[in-house]
């Protein structure tokens, strides 16, 4: 590379070095002191929210215990139930009412807990010193020109029979004490008018004639399938009536004022 040639009268000016570090600020005064470090400004730091402690949320699989009420029943668990039922009305501890609701109540459970609900107050099965409830005597039941009305509060273990001429006779089974979980009932209106009471969800088997008379069953329907009591009557009606009606149909009034008294009872409460 050649050299530029210097101009005459002019003294050419020295070359200076240049600076491996351009960037750098030089030092004009050596002997002052480096200054200090900047301080660093603190900084407010972000509050950073926790997740509560709590209950882990169950994710439903099948390793979750589920209490022992809780459990869904079986139809064989349902059927240990109405049959521990029976046996309770054959020793004399539930009325023929008590039974039908009971037992109706056994197959409508859904879990485990529903059905020790229902014999929570019954003792264990074979307990010691349980009898059975003494026999219904009378059988039969007369009316000729006259009124009937007799409540069974005995054990029934036969059919019974009822008989009005030109009178009226009304028959309440809802105390019986009926261990085989079956009424079987004769009835026969001559003229005159025959009421027999059941208990709510029983289920009625009606049979017989009628001439110039009337036969009627007034009870709820009874669930199929289900081996709940049973009262079967068989009707003879000439020129009379022979009516078989539940609780809730034997007296519609007294009932609905009954419930109306007892909601207004709990509201108070």
């Amino acid at each position: 590379m050649s050299q530029p040639t210097p101009q005459p009268g002019r003294r050419p000016s020295p070359v200076r070095p240049q600076d491996p570090h351009p960037d750098r600020q030089q030092d004009l005064r050596p002997d002052r002191p480096p200054p200090a470090p900047a301080e660093p400004v603190p900084v407010d730091p972000v509050p950073v929210e926790r997740p509560k402690a709590g209950p882990v949320p169950s994710s439903g699989g099948a390793s979750d215990p589920v209490p022992g009420g809780s459990v869904r029943a079986s139809d064989a668990e349902r059927e240990a139930v109405v049959e521990r039922l029976r046996v309770a009305s054959v020793e004399g501890r539930l009325t023929f009412e008590e039974l039908t609701e009971r037992t109706g109540s056994a197959y409508r459970a859904v879990t485990r807990g529903d059905l020790d609900h229902i014999i929570a107050d019954l003792p264990g099965m074979g307990a010691p010193g349980a009898e059975p409830a003494p026999p219904q005597v009378q059988r039969r039941f007369t009316a000729i020109m006259g009124d009937c009305k007799e409540r069974i509060v005995g054990r029934i273990d036969e059919r019974l029979e009822a008989l009005s001429v030109m009178g009226d006779v009304e028959l309440d089974l809802r105390g019986a004490q009926v261990p085989t979980g079956e009424v079987v009932v004769s009835a026969t209106a001559v003229m005159g008018d025959i009421k027999i009471i059941v208990p709510d969800g029983v289920s009625v088997e009606l049979t017989g004639y009628t001439l110039m008379g009337d036969r009627r069953v007034s009870v709820r329907e009874a669930p199929a399938g289900s081996r709940i009591p049973v009262v079967r009557v068989a009707a003879h009606a000439v020129m009379g009536d022979v009516r078989i009606v539940d609780d809730e149909h034997h007296a519609p009034l007294r009932n609905a004022l009954s419930s109306w008294w007892e909601g207004r009872r709990d509201r108070d409460a």
